[in-house]
């Protein structure tokens, strides 16, 4: 059977971003991301909102979703990991929407987004000070020029 990726990154001319899934807090969720990645959803997408979060997906781009929506909100369902620094969450409208392609990466600690709307799902984090910088670096660079372009995005194992 296949190996599971144990996250992903995200390459800009910013530099890369290393996520790692958080599947004890949300493996459907996490799941659904992995999909995303494998079938290049994500590549040459924009990260295009920048404030207390860096925002990325579909939006704004011809791209479709073939996979449609998450069916399930898991912010509550299995390990809560909280909105902090690094953590990345699915974005969503109100509930019962659970969201789909379209995901933020926390610029600070967010705790309020574990509970408004339902909770914003976790399903990856940052673990190392290279791709923090490089967050902050596209932070930036959303808030001064509106957008940064997303390469590629791959599954690391």
């Amino acid at each position: 059977d296949e190996a599971m990726a144990s996250g992903f990154r995200i390459d800009t001319a910013k530099g890369s971003i290393t996520l790692h899934f958080r599947r004890d807090a949300s493996p459907q969720t996490a799941a659904y991301i992995e999909r995303c990645v494998e079938s290049k959803l994500y590549d040459g997408v924009q990260f295009y909102r920048s404030d207390f979060v860096i925002q990325c997906g579909l939006h704004g781009s011809a791209k479709a979703n073939p996979f449609g929506n998450l069916a399930v909100n898991e912010t509550h369902t299995h390990v809560l990991v909280s909105n902090m620094r690094g953590t990345a969450a699915v974005a969503h409208w109100d509930v019962p929407d659970c969201g789909n392609t379209e995901f933020f990466i926390n610029l600070q600690a967010n705790g309020h987004l574990d509970e408004a709307y339902g909770g914003y799902c976790v399903f990856a984090e940052v673990r190392d000070d290279a791709s923090f910088h490089v967050v902050d670096a596209i932070a930036q660079e959303v808030k001064a020029k509106g957008s940064v372009v997303i390469q590629t995005v791959t599954l690391v194992y």
